[in-house]
């Protein structure tokens, strides 16, 4: 009887062991959980030229709400449920313009092997500090030039017309310099998780929002996405130059100066809070060697010092905070 039992005890203790184990091996595959694009800008560009039913298909059924996001928010172009609608994308798509654009964007992101790899890094790091986050469907498409980055229930889009590169020939029909800067391929990731988290964590509108308000909340995001890249260069996350890192860094002190006395701080003017937060040949406050977005690069600069002075806040922890002027008091940019 004493055999029977020790030999129950032991298989009692080999089957909880081996529950333990599958069980950490899946946490462990869920936690390092691959992303793949899903290339449905490639299903547009087959239905486009070929008329392939097959795409089409796919498109309204695998990618329902890709389609529908696309038809109705990006392109706004009608309903989804419209009559003949399809037959409507399809005449869009076929404008000369177009069809070059998609024919371009199929040779210079003919793979995203590299893409994949940093947004799965991120997202894994991300998830490790939030573990409640979602972990969205992720695509690309071609939005005419339209959105960058769109973001939907538990779905993010990219926009692989809006990345080709601040020298690619169309841009300069329709942009700006300054604006061509931000359409790099290599600011494709940090866009992503830029917006996401905006998406997920918005700015709160209770209450009148202030400059401050507006600085400190863009300056978290772009702290936390720094941090789930292991960006050493947070200008870089910004799109700035050498050349402008260097001039933010000599002129941090000016610019602080000129916001507290000033009285822009407090500010909830919109066109000024542009101003400091939305890119633009410059930061009109500071001339025309300054770089745009110095509002951000400030509020960065600050969270940074919150939280080299606060080390046992998390990166969650900093995302529900929005009590900005109490953040600032505790750092050395107090007023």
């Amino acid at each position: 009887m004493r055999l029977r039992a020790v030999y129950f005890s032991f298989l009692v203790c080999l089957i909880l062991t081996s529950c333990k184990l599958n069980n950490s091996k899946l946490a462990e595959r869920e936690e390092n959980e691959k992303i793949s694009v899903v290339r449905y800008d490639k299903l547009l560009n087959e239905y486009v030229k070929f008329n392939s039913l097959s795409a089409l298909q796919k498109m309204n059924t695998e990618n329902m709400q890709a389609t529908k996001i696309l038809i109705e928010d990006v392109l706004a172009i009608g309903n989804v449920d419209d009559d003949n609608i399809t037959q409507k994308l399809k005449f869009f798509y076929s404008d000369t313009t177009l069809l070059h654009l998609m024919a371009d964007v199929e040779v210079k992101f003919a793979d995203l092997t590299k893409i994949e790899r940093k947004l799965t890094k991120g997202f894994n790091h991300l998830k490790k500090e939030i573990p409640d986050i979602k972990i969205p469907k992720i695509y690309s498409q071609v939005s005419a030039l339209n959105e960058s980055i769109v973001v939907g229930d538990s779905l993010l889009g990219i926009s692989l017309d809006k990345y080709m590169g601040e020298d690619y020939p169309l841009y300069k029909r329709y942009y700006y310099d300054y604006q061509c800067r931000s359409m790099s391929p290599e600011r494709i990731v940090p866009d992503c998780f830029l917006f996401y988290l905006l998406s997920e964590y918005p700015l709160p509108t209770d209450g009148r929002r202030t400059l401050l308000d507006v600085m400190l909340h863009y300056g978290k995001i772009n702290y936390i996405v720094q941090e789930i890249l292991d960006s050493h260069c947070f200008e870089g996350i910004l799109g700035y130059s050498a050349a402008e890192k260097t001039w933010c860094e000599e002129n941090e002190g000016r610019i602080w100066k000129f916001m507290q006395t000033s009285g822009h701080l407090n500010a909830t003017d919109p066109m000024l809070v542009r101003i400091y937060t939305r890119p633009a040949p410059f930061t009109s406050f500071f001339g025309e060697d300054s770089p745009s977005l110095l509002g951000t690069w400030m509020g960065t600069q600050i969270v940074t010092s919150y939280m080299e002075r606060n080390k046992n806040v998390t990166l969650h922890d900093l995302l529900l905070i929005t009590d900005y002027r109490h953040m600032l008091a505790e750092t050395e940019y107090a007023i």
